[in-house]
Formats: structure tokens, C-alpha cells, sequence
């Protein structure tokens, strides 16, 4: 059945604010590697360089350009190896959803909207975050970094979802925090509402958006002009 309308979410710095968890999963690969750890803040903010922010970033799947540091593909792989174990064991530890989020997912429910992840995060870690935090059951589908043989800010990672899902994408939207997001949702030509800080180092007058929002408290009245 074709649905009224479709929004299509990012996960980590939108729907939940992960960098606690990351940060610890990070931290616990570069103590073991001989690498400087990382705060939360520069986690959520993506700031740093080399292996530090490749594995600060890993989960979103932009490794190459920041793996550069690190000479051994052995190692490499070793270092995304623990990353992962240690995340997935760990992966709500702390980490929180964002402020409206589950309030707003049931009114959106309530309203026949066909509501679907994309994110650069492993599909299987995507899917165990959100059932593990209680919002699974919102979602038609997930899909992350490796369902696909492409992932944002490819707009097809959008666009094959919002056609999996029977959608129209002159009926649909992204919901993101960052210019990856955006990237894609520019290229897929559909609608960005971009939370102000998210996980991103460019400033919000750098990233292409349609709306700006603090969280998504309110969110509602924006959603209400598209359908």
C-alpha cells in the first residue's frame, strides 16, 4: 500500500545521541593501540585526524579519508575489529535519545507516514541501537552503511528506501544532522530538516537544509506544510 507520505531518518546525532558511547568504544581501541583518546565533544563533533578520527567516525562508514595514519592493513582491520565488538557490546551504555523523539514518532504513526532509517552505521548495529532504545517498531526499514553497495551521501541509499517502502519522492523528506545527510537529500531532491548540533564539524551556514531545528520538540508544524 502506498503510503501519504515518507520521511526517511539518520540515526546517530539525530534520532540518538551515541558520541558517550562512541567515545567510549573509541577511546577503549586507542588506549589498546597506543593512540590519544578522545572527549565526547570531539567524538560528537568529528574533530581530529588520523586513526583516532577514523575509528571516532568508523561507525558512520567515512574511514578511508581519515585511516591515512595507520600503514598496516593488518592493524587496520584489527583496530575496526575491536571498535565494533567493544560498540556493539556496549552500544546503550549511555546513549540517549534525542529530546521528542519518541513523542514524535507516535504522532507520526498516528498520521500513516512511512517513517525508515538511512544511516552510515552498520545495518546490524542500526537495528540493535533501535531495538535496544525502544524505537524499532516505528520503522519500516533499516537501512545502513553495508545494506547497499553505496551509502550516503550517495542519494541512492535514500531513494532505493523511499522505493522499497512503495514512496514517492515528491512525498518525502530527511531528517539529519549533518552535510552528509544533506548531500544526499540535496542530490535525491527531497526536502532536509537538519538539527542545529549535530555530528559535524562544518557549521550549519555551510550545510545545505530546508529547516533548522534544536530537537524535535515542535517538529510537528513543519511536517504538517508538506502533507
Amino acid at each position: 500500500m502506498s503510503q501519504q507520505y515518507t520521511i526517511l531518518f539518520d540515526l546517530d546525532g539525530t534520532l540518538v545521541d551515541t558520541a558517550p558511547d562512541l567515545m567510549r568504544a573509541h577511546n577503549h581501541v586507542m588506549k589498546k593501540f597506543g593512540y590519544p583518546t578522545k572527549s565526547t565533544a570531539e567524538i560528537r563533533n568529528l574533530v581530529g585526524q588520523g586513526a583516532g578520527a577514523m575509528l571516532g567516525r568508523s561507525i558512520w562508514g567515512q574511514a578511508k579519508k581519515e585511516f591515512s595514519k595507520v600503514q598496516d592493513d593488518k592493524i587496520k582491520k584489527e583496530m575496526v575489529k575491536d571498535f565494533v565488538d567493544f560498540y556493539g557490546k556496549n552500544i546503550v551504555n549511555e546513549s540517549t535519545l534525542i529530546n521528542g523523539v519518541k513523542e514524535f514518532l507516535i504522532w507520526a504513526k498516528e498520521k500513516n507516514i512511512s517513517m525508515a532509517v538511512c544511516t552510515n552505521k552498520q545495518e546490524h548495529l542500526a537495528v540493535d541501537l533501535l531495538k535496544k532504545i525502544g524505537i524499532y517498531e516505528f520503522f519500516e526499514y533499516v537501512a545502513g552503511h553495508d545494506t547497499f553497495n553505496y551509502c550516503k551521501p550517495d542519494s541512492r541509499h535514500l531513494t532505493s528506501v523511499i522505493e522499497i517502502l512503495d514512496g514517492d519522492i515528491k512525498k518525502s523528506l530527511m531528517i539529519g544532522d549533518s552535510e552528509t545527510d544533506a548531500n544526499a537529500a540535496k542530490e535525491a531532491g527531497i526536502p532536509i530538516i537538519l538539527l542545529e548540533d549535530g555530528y559535524t564539524e562544518k557549521k550549519i551556514s555551510e550545510i545545505y537544509h530546508n529547516h533548522l531545528i534544536k530537537d524535535f520538540l515542535g517538529i510537528e508544524k513543519i511536517i504538517l506544510g508538506y502533507l
